[in-house]
Parts: structure tokens; C-alpha cells; sequence
């Protein structure tokens, strides 16, 4: 028995692997995740289990310790079982988690990279997260942590010159203004909703106006000064479109 852990993507079906591919089409289980594209669910064979647990800021269909005993029993009835997850399994998908757990359970598993959404969002957009020097260096961080809680795991001194920040827009008011602190009101920012879709959505403004647009999720935000370069491209491209639409 063995588990495959694999990262479904930023979104867009045709962005997962050939690898994860070939390990769908062999799978007994899928247990999948709210931002793995069900569309990509096509490539498992017709009589495959699929398992949903999918979860959502503030609404957790399964918790953590219970998608991972879904992961165990299943293991230990199937020889193939898939793990989907949006993204990459270790940007933030609790992937260590979950194979801490089979290693307690010691059940063997293989991990299949995926295209996280915090580079595969703006590149799929043009927009360069680092550019000769403008920006030689990024972050990513989660902002899903409440910024006022006593013990914080996140701090928002970065230096990186561009900061992406993935699962941030419930808190972005308060994660802005701890930004704020060291870094100036006017840098340049953008939102980019529902990355690599058909109906992605780029938002502009500053560090010190962002959080005061309408912004849905799912969604990134990138700060950093690429965002001027990233306008000329934006203006570019749209105007491309528009003479040829």
C-alpha cells in the first residue's frame, strides 16, 4: 500500500503534471481538496473512490486530524490511494502533516510536486515576481494567522523585495497595517483573484489602499515594486485584446 501525495495545480486543469497524471489513472481512491480543480477528477478511472474534504476560511468541511485518518483507512484497504491538493502539497498544504502521520501508521508514501499558486498565479498573469534590479529576492507567507494573537509565527518585517501573501484576504486589513510598519503606505500592490481561471482578476493599488477594494476569494496578494513593472505589461496585453476581440 502506498500513499501519493501530489499537488493538483494553481487551478487551471491543464497546469498538473504528467506525472500526477499517470498516478490518477491508476488510483483506487482520490480524497481531494477544495482547491484541486474537479475537472482534473476526469483522468481517474470510472469505478475510483472519491472522498471530499475539502476546507474553506471559516469552514472546514473535515478538520486536519480527521482528513488524515480518512488517509490511513483508506491506505489500509486500497494499494493505491491519491491525496489531492491544490497547489504544491508543502506550500501550505499540510502535506508534512499528513505523512507524519503514515509514517506513524508505517505506511509508505511518494510526494508529486505541484504549481503552487503563489508563482503559477502571476506568471500565468506576466507578472514577474523578480526583476533586474527592482526585485532580486520574494517571500511567501501565510496570512491566514491572526496578526494580534500574543504568540505569532508570522512577522511582517520581511526584507524579500516582493512579498506574496497566499490565504491573507480575510485578514488583510490588520496584515496590511502590520506591513505598514516597514514598509511605505504608497508600494505598489495587487490582489489577483481566482489565478490561472478562466475568470482570474487582477486588482491594483497600493499597500496603504488594498484592503479597502472588493476582493473574492480565492486570491493572492503581491506587494513589491514588480507591480510597476508589471502594469506596463498589464496595459500592454489588454490593449493587444482589445484591438483584437
Amino acid at each position: 500500500m502506498t500513499v501519493q501525495i501530489i499537488g493538483a495545480g494553481p487551478g487551471d486543469p491543464d497546469l498538473i503534471t504528467l506525472k500526477a497524471v499517470k498516478a490518477l489513472k491508476k488510483a483506487n481512491v482520490i480524497i481531494y481538496d477544495r482547491l484541486a480543480n474537479e475537472k482534473i477528477l476526469k483522468y481517474a478511472p470510472s469505478d475510483a473512490k472519491l472522498v471530499y474534504v475539502g476546507k474553506k476560511a471559516g469552514k472546514h468541511y473535515k478538520k486536519q486530524p480527521e482528513i488524515n485518518q480518512i488517509i490511513v483507512d483508506n491506505a489500509k484497504k486500497y494499494d493505491n490511494v491519491i491525496r489531492l491538493k491544490g497547489g504544491d502539497p508543502f506550500v501550505f498544504g499540510r502535506g508534512g502533516e499528513e505523512i507524519l502521520e503514515l509514517i506513524k501508521n508505517d505506511i509508505d508514501f511518494e510526494v508529486i510536486p505541484g504549481v503552487t499558486s503563489a508563482i503559477g498565479a502571476p506568471t500565468s498573469l506576466n507578472l514577474p515576481i523578480t526583476h533586474r534590479a527592482i526585485a532580486t529576492s520574494f517571500t511567501v507567507v501565510t496570512g491566514h494567522e491572526d496578526p494580534t494573537k500574543k504568540d505569532k509565527q508570522v512577522h511582517w518585517d520581511y526584507t524579500a523585495d516582493t512579498l506574496i501573501i497566499l490565504m491573507g484576504i480575510g485578514n488583510i486589513k490588520s496584515n496590511t497595517k502590520e506591513i505598514m510598519k516597514y514598509r511605505d503606505s504608497n508600494t505598489p500592490a495587487c490582489v489577483i483573484e481566482n489565478g490561472t481561471l478562466p475568470e482570474e482578476n487582477v486588482i491594483f493599488g497600493t499597500l496603504g489602499n488594498i484592503a479597502e477594494k472588493k476582493i473574492h476569494t480565492p486570491a493572492i496578494l503581491i506587494i513589491g515594486n514588480v507591480i510597476k513593472i508589471y502594469k506596463k505589461i498589464y496595459e500592454f496585453k489588454n490593449k493587444k485584446e482589445q484591438i483584437f476581440s
